[in-house]
């Protein structure tokens, strides 16, 4: 039983909580209208649902609330400025105009359209526009005397052109009265003084006439009468001719002040003439002055245009010879490094010639060495005997190693000063300044085939100055040389002769 409790305790929590929700949006919705407010629903349906003191539900986050003020309100009209009557007569008017919105429901919508939410104090001030003009408007079409005399009148006519606005806005027009009438030059002031005047002018003629009855009673009836009769009608006459003076002079007045009114217009219609041509004068200069800016403005663009096309050709042009002068100086360079490389080539070449050259000599030297240690070893190993002779073959021998080194190097000295002199055979021309260059130019191939010498000097060990000072100075001390001996040395398969004796170098 307990379980069953609880299980129908979980059942109603869900349908709780729904009814509490459904109980919050109701309070959160409701709403209840005063009398002199509308209120607005609209979100949901199509057409929206106005409250007049009653009250509705609102769909709370799915519909909104609008109010309108329904109340009466007091708008105050005034001219602000003088305004003309029908006669031009200047005057300022002040009336009082109650108005509200309209109840029927397409008052309330055109009244929603224009002051939803607005206050009374806003409506009036949107109202008090429309309703100043429309006053204007009437007073414009009465004369001075209709608007003093029958104000009724006019205040009816004023409701009655405003109404036509204003049931456009939804709003109705309950009365209007007429306050105050006033005019700039005081001329309802002087109409009730002249009437005031005639007023008082009638009764004192209706006084003298009754007193003129008592005398005339008093006297004699016919004759007296007669002559109070014959004296009223003169004096009435007079009165009459005076009443007619006054008159005249009125209306000289009048119309002096309805011409002084009709100059005033034309004098401000012409000033108005005048500021319109002044400022259609205005209105031509300033066309002509934007026609000449703009058409200076099409120059200077046309300029730049120009100025930046022949900017723009004269700096591709510039590109243009830039990137021709370093393509050419470019090929130049390739040509010169083509040019130095082979030169480097060929120095290489006849470095690597001469490397062959001296390392073909060196073992030519080696072999004609081991050919005569070989012959000595066999000279001595079989004929000890002729020790003497295998020493004459051996200072022979000697004599010829070092001959031929000096014949080698002296076959390569001019090929040395050939490659020495070789780069300036690839100038065209030279010219020298001063004196001594062509000796400073043979001086230098000079000294470039000394260094070879002492390169080999360096590398061999053979000292070649020494070598053929050595040489020279031999020759010199035997200025007889005796005859060569024959030396026979029986070897097997080896036949050795002294080297023939060689000449003196001319230029050594």
């Amino acid at each position: 039983m307990f379980a069953l409790s609880l299980s129908g305790i979980l059942t109603l929590i869900p349908v709780l909580a729904v009814v509490v929700i459904l109980l919050a949006l109701v309070l959160i919705g409701y709403v209840k209208a005063p009398p002199d407010q509308a209120y607005i629903i609209s979100g949901l349906k199509k057409e929206s649902k106005v409250l007049i003191g009653r009250a509705g539900i609102r769909v709370p986050f799915f519909e909104r609330l609008d109010k309108l003020y329904l109340g009466q309100m007091t708008v105050d009209i005034k001219t602000g400025q003088s305004v003309p009557t029908n006669d031009f007569i200047n005057v300022n008017v002040d009336a009082v105009a109650k108005v509200r919105i309209s109840p029927d429901p397409d008052g309330i919508k055109l009244a929603a359209k224009n002051f939803l939410n607005k206050k009374a104090s806003d409506i009036t001030t949107d109202l008090q526009d429309s309703l100043q003009g429309n006053m204007r408007e009437i007073i414009g079409t009465l004369s001075l005397k209709e608007i003093n005399t029958d104000r009724d009148s006019f205040s009816d006519q004023v409701m009655q052109k405003a109404s036509r606005d204003m049931d456009k806005l939804g709003i109705e027009i309950l009365s209007c009265n007429i306050q105050n009438v006033t005019d700039e030059n005081g001329l309802i002031r002087d109409l009730g003084a002249d009437n005031t005047a005639m007023i008082k002018k009638n009764a004192s003629i209706a006084k003298a006439q009754a007193d003129r009855d008592v005398a005339i009673a008093q006297a004699e009836a016919d004759k007296a009468a007669n002559d109070a009769r014959v004296l009223a009608d003169t004096q009435i006459a007079q009165k009459n001719t005076e009443l007619e003076i006054t008159r005249a002079e009125l209306k000289i007045t009048s119309d002096t002040k309805k011409a002084e009114a009709d100059a005033a217009y034309t004098i401000q219609e012409q000033e108005q003439q005048k500021s319109i041509e002044t400022a259609r004068v205005n209105a031509q200069i300033a066309k002509a002055e934007r026609d000449a800016e703009l058409k200076k403005q099409e120059v200077e663009i046309a300029k730049q245009k120009l100025d930046a096309d022949i900017r723009a050709q004269a700096d591709a042009e510039r590109y243009r010879m830039e990137q021709e002068a370093q393509a050419d100086l470019f090929k130049r360079q390739k040509e010169a490094e083509a040019k130095r490389y082979e030169e480097e080539q060929a120095a290489e070449a006849m470095k690597k010639a001469a490397e062959a050259a001296k390392f073909a000599k060196e073992q030519e030297a080696a072999g004609i060495a081991a050919v005569g240690r070989a012959e000595a070893e066999a000279i001595q190993a079989k004929a000890l005997a002729e020790a003497e002779g295998i020493d004459r073959k051996a200072e022979a021998m000697k004599k010829y190693g070092e001959a031929a080194i000096v014949e080698m190097i002296m076959e390569a000295l001019p090929q040395i000063a050939k490659n020495v002199a070789e780069p300036l055979s690839k100038v065209d021309k030279i010219t020298m300044y001063g004196e001594g260059n062509s000796a400073k130019l043979l001086s230098d191939i000079v000294n470039g085939t000394t260094q070879v010498t002492e390169g080999l000097t360096a590398g061999m060990g053979i000292d070649l100055k020494a070598l053929l000072a050595g040489i020279i100075g031999g020759k010199m001390a035997e200025s007889d040389p005796p005859a060569p001996t024959v030396i026979n040395i029986t070897a097997p398969d080896v036949k050795c002769e002294p080297p023939a004796e060689e000449e003196p170098d001319p230029v050594l």
